[in-house]
């Protein structure tokens, strides 16, 4: 079975998009995958964030591209990838220094330090960092 091991530690739209198309994109595929989350990544499963994710200055016009082509939201896309399968782990310490609480956060992830997120990682056919 093929591995995918994702870090999301960037915040914007277009990030949230290119880690859980490849999430589930690669889940669908019947492979087995985790996104560790830490920093501005944090803000693509909280709860509140993620549902107001900024897109890139000067790329505002691309919203309403994604809505005439029918992309999901990043919350759709969230429970997508929860419902295949996806391991979606916070990182520990990032929410401790941002004083971020695991109930801010959407359901069913874990919370975990980097060793966690790198024992998951170590034997991964696919490593990506967005």
């Amino acid at each position: 079975m093929m591995k995918v091991a994702i870090i999301a530690a960037n915040g914007s739209l277009f990030d949230a998009y290119k880690v859980f198309n490849i999430a589930t994109a690669a889940a669908a595929s019947e492979a087995e995958v985790g996104i560790f989350f830490t920093f501005e990544g944090l803000n693509l499963i909280h709860k509140e964030a993620h549902k107001n994710l900024p897109l890139p200055e000067g790329k505002e016009h691309f919203q309403e591209g994604f809505q005439k082509a029918n992309v999901p939201s990043i919350e759709e896309l969230v429970k997508m990838a929860q419902e295949l399968g996806v391991k979606l782990i916070a990182c520990q310490m990032t929410m401790d220094v941002m004083g971020l609480d695991k109930d801010q956060f959407v359901d069913g992830i874990e919370v975990a330090g980097a060793a966690t997120f790198l024992n998951f990682a170590k034997d991964a056919d696919i490593t990506l960092t967005f």
